[in-house]
């Protein structure tokens, strides 16, 4: 390189900077050392030790021979961040996304709650005692206990009647029920739970009507109505019977097959508590009304309802996870509590009672309440798991983990 060239005049003036710097040092250090290298080496480490020249602060060496910590060091490795430390064991702080906490935009809910109200909860509760009736008012038909078929009769034409209008307060027109009539889709609850209904009422009703065919009058034509009646009634009677499971279950089909986290997760144990509603409730009609000489249908058809009733109930408040919270707190919870303990004191009653009529009765009406605790129960607890967003998105989390 040339010296004449402001490159070359550069590096000379370096050159002879770097060489007045080393004399300097050499006269600090003295004259013991050749060369004065180990000199260099020394105060060049102070110096970057304590922060003064070139390349200050850079390594810990001179530091540890002067006694003094370099901030920060530099020859050592990062302390590891308390998120975790870093990738591969080099250290350094690792940013990792906090735990997250659940919520929902503006927390309303994911899933839009049913608009269903009271007269749907209510709906439940009728349908199942029009089935039960029926199947009350059967047995006392087959058995010949004509006051227990009596009871059953009519009050399973007063619960479908009850039903039926429910149903349409619900719709807003009765034109609406007539309109779902025009197809019959079996993948559809609602539509098979209609033709149900229009095949159950009319025998239920008939049936209800033969007993009055005693109180007739013999000659001309009510008399041929009188004679007409009762076996015409016991077809129907049996045609609302044969019915009578379907129109019992299929409201719990209905609740399984929505949206609704907690119905439609429980749809193994809902027709079976509905089923078992249905019976615990047509017993109780029997209790009430007929005598204990011809109540023994009643008990037994007591003992088994509240046996499946009681089953679905503790199924649906353990076997479900999360989706059993709404069972089990808030005015759900009390419904289904009080539910099962009137079912258990409604079987109680009937089977040590056989012999009093006030015992029967008031285990009849135990009855008639708990089949109302537990439809009012499942009802509020569905519409509780639909409004908090957890009961939506932890169960999807959990099965898509399953799956993974």
């Amino acid at each position: 390189m040339s010296p004449d060239r402001p490159v070359g005049d550069l590096f000379r003036r370096f050159r002879e900077r770097l060489a007045a710097e080393r004399s300097a040092v050499a006269d600090r250090t003295g004259a013991g050392e050749p060369g004065g290298l180990r000199g260099v080496g020394r105060a060049d480490s102070a110096s970057r030790a304590t922060g003064a020249g070139p390349g200050a602060a850079r390594t810990d060496a001179g530091a540890r021979e002067a006694g003094l910590t370099p901030h920060p060091p530099r020859d050592v490795a990062p302390a590891t961040s308390r998120r975790g430390g870093g990738r591969g064991g080099r250290g350094g702080e690792q940013l990792t996304v906090p735990p997250a906490e659940f919520t929902s935009y503006y927390g309303r809910p994911i899933l839009k709650p049913p608009v269903w109200r009271w007269d749907i909860a209510a709906y439940l509760f009728t349908g199942g005692l029009a089935a039960g009736s029926s199947l009350l008012a059967a047995g006392g038909q087959l058995t010949g206990r004509p006051a227990l078929r009596r009871a059953g009769r009519v009050t399973s034409l007063a619960a479908v009647s009850a039903s039926a209008y429910f149903l349409v307060n619900d719709l807003g027109r009765p034109s609406r029920f007539h309109h779902m009539l025009r197809v019959a889709k079996l993948t559809s609850p609602m539509s098979v739970g209609t033709w149900i209904l229009s095949a159950f009422g009319p025998a239920a009703g008939l049936a209800a009507v033969a007993e009055a065919a005693p109180r007739l009058p013999r000659h001309g034509v009510p008399g041929l109505g009188r004679r007409l009646l009762p076996p015409v009634g016991n077809a129907a009677g049996l045609v609302a019977a044969v019915t009578a499971p379907a129109l019992a279950t299929y409201t719990g089909v209905l609740l399984a097959d929505t949206a609704v986290p907690s119905w439609h997760e429980a749809y193994p144990e809902l027709p079976a508590i509905f089923a078992g509603s249905a019976l615990a409730s047509g017993a109780g009609v029997g209790l009430l009304a007929a005598p204990c000489a011809q109540a023994g249908p009643a008990r037994r058809l007591a003992v088994a309802g509240a046996a499946l009733e009681l089953w679905g109930s503790h199924r649906v408040e353990n076997r479900l996870g999360l989706l059993s919270e709404p069972y089990t707190e808030g005015t759900p919870g009390v419904l289904l509590r009080a539910g099962r303990s009137l079912t258990a004191a409604g079987v109680v009653g009937a089977l040590v009672g056989r012999r009093s009529r006030l015992l029967s009765a008031i285990s009849g009406g135990a009855l008639l309440a708990a089949s109302v605790c537990t439809r009012f129960g499942i009802f509020h607890g569905g519409v509780a798991s639909a409004r908090d967003p957890k009961y939506t998105v932890v169960p999807q989390r959990e099965r898509a983990d399953r799956r993974a």
